[in-house]
């Protein structure tokens, strides 16, 4: 490119369009891996409490893949969340394999295991068993190293959530639902002339796919099968295939039921998502939700049907419908939440300190922080900061006046209580990892993910140019 811009300027633009060769783009991905590696590194060593994510699943050949991020606190309350590493479970996932695999991972970074304060993993039997899981194991070594200080393991909030959604147990609804959208959908022929009767309607809005393991599509699938029943009613009778429950005014109100409940959680779950949250907000989203689920099950008792609109429209004709087995199935739900977020209810104390420090009183908390609340509570310019500034910031104004606090924000700020970064680094490696390319080595593709998942570290590009050293004639141009 020197040598164009000097020699034919006008030509430059075809030179920049020339493209690497495929071992140049792959040398480069390592390299710009390697450098965050070698950042990530240097990171571990100033945390003062760290986190940890798991989660693990299948390839395109079949290859068991265990994803780890890590999440740290320095001494300054910054938080660095960061892809760790993708490993190959090539021979057998046994909770000693997963765990094993866990501790080389993070040796390799040189984390101070005293400090780690968290595990988050999904909800498989040989991540959570009490016995013999890779959170007890976890646990275990922790508190060996950290004197026996509290460590907490997290099942992933969205995965107990969507655990808590089958407590309701309405499974004669969605047989039918899935059968009858699958009918349509599954069926060029059928799916074109559907599609015809509903211009012909102009309705714009057709059926989506319902796929199993994902929540949100049953909520799709569920609010426009309910908005879309009479034509499908109408095109399920020409097809010689009568969907005879569209009849029953008791099935419509459970269809009806379905959707409504389906919607608000599926609201909370897009609640939980996303990177950078803070744990105490999914508690909150939480709390919040068991608040709302209170209400409905004393509204539903009432025969009111406020804040669920398809059962209020269904019910129109019929005023005096029984909405006791509906208060039955919210009442089951409220106590799933109940029994899965117990973790919560275990870190109220600490976490009503971090949400409201001016608000709590300095008696009902543990001796070593009364004090240093007393003080902060007392302090006029940092409580106009708290009102000015997020919680993930606030903190860092305490230092280095307040010890007690800062260490347990730290640990507050560090937890994962999500597995959602672990979710998204697989739809990453499918992308990456297809039929096409399944012979992509798992050092390249580990290279790809973490150049891909970096959040708060940037690779130093500069720092590796300078590194390169560029190509030179062969001819011998040292001095005599």
């Amino acid at each position: 490119m020197k040598a164009a811009e000097l020699v034919c300027p006008e030509k430059r633009q075809a030179f920049a369009n020339i493209s690497l060769t495929r071992n140049t783009i792959a040398e480069r991905i390592s390299e710009l891996s390697a450098d965050l590696d070698s950042q990530l590194k240097q990171r571990v060593k100033s945390f003062i409490a760290f986190s940890v994510a798991i989660d693990e699943s299948t390839d395109i050949t079949d290859v068991a893949q265990l994803a780890i991020f890590i999440r740290g606190v320095d001494e300054t309350l910054t938080v660095t969340e960061e892809f760790l590493e993708l490993v190959p479970m090539m021979d057998t996932a046994t909770a000693e394999d997963i765990f094993g695999s866990v501790v080389a991972a993070l040796d390799r970074v040189g984390v101070d295991w005293s400090r780690a304060v968290s595990l988050a993993t999904d909800g498989a039997p040989s991540m959570v068993g009490k016995k013999a899981g890779v959170a007890t194991k976890f646990k275990d070594k922790v508190q060996a190293l950290n004197g026996g200080d509290r460590f907490w393991t997290f099942h992933c909030i969205l995965h107990q959530e969507a655990l808590c959604c089958k407590s309701l147990k309405m499974d004669h609804v969605m047989e039918v639902v899935v059968r009858t959208v699958n009918f349509i959908r599954s069926r060029g022929l059928n799916h074109r002339q559907f599609d015809k009767l509903l211009s012909d309607s102009n309705i714009t809005h057709s059926l989506p796919y319902h796929t199993e393991v994902r929540w949100l599509s049953r909520g799709a699938v569920l609010r426009h099968f309910f908005d879309l029943r009479e034509e499908i009613g109408q095109f399920m009778e020409k097809k010689g295939k009568p969907v005879l429950e569209l009849q029953s005014q008791e099935w419509l109100r459970d269809l009806a039921f379905l959707v409504d409940i389906t919607e608000h959680l599926n609201n909370l779950n897009k609640m939980l998502q996303g990177r950078k949250k803070v744990v105490t907000q999914f508690s909150d989203n939480i709390h919040a939700f068991k608040l709302k689920l209170t209400l409905w099950e004393m509204q539903l008792a009432n025969g009111n049907p406020a804040h669920f609109p398809c059962l209020r429209d269904v019910c129109v004709t019929r005023p005096d419908a029984d909405m006791k087995r509906y208060k039955d199935k919210i009442a089951g739900l409220l106590r799933e939440f109940e029994k899965r977020f117990q973790v919560f209810g275990e870190l109220e104390t600490e976490f009503s300190v971090f949400r409201s420090p001016f608000t709590v009183k300095a008696s009902d908390l543990p001796v070593e922080i009364q004090l240093e609340i007393i003080d902060l509570q007392c302090d006029a310019d940092l409580k106009g900061k708290f009102a000015s500034v997020g919680l993930d910031r606030f903190y860092q104004y305490l230092l280095p006046g307040y010890p007690k606090l800062t260490a347990l924000a730290a640990k507050i700020l560090c937890m994962f209580g999500t597995t959602y970064l672990c979710e998204q680094i697989f739809s990453v490696m499918n992308i990456n990892k297809t039929k096409m390319r399944s012979r992509l080595t798992n050092k390249h593709l580990n290279d790809i993910l973490k150049v891909t998942a970096s959040q708060d570290m940037t690779p130093g590009v500069d720092a590796l140019v300078q590194a390169k050293r560029c190509q030179v004639s062969g001819t011998n141009t040292s001095p005599d």
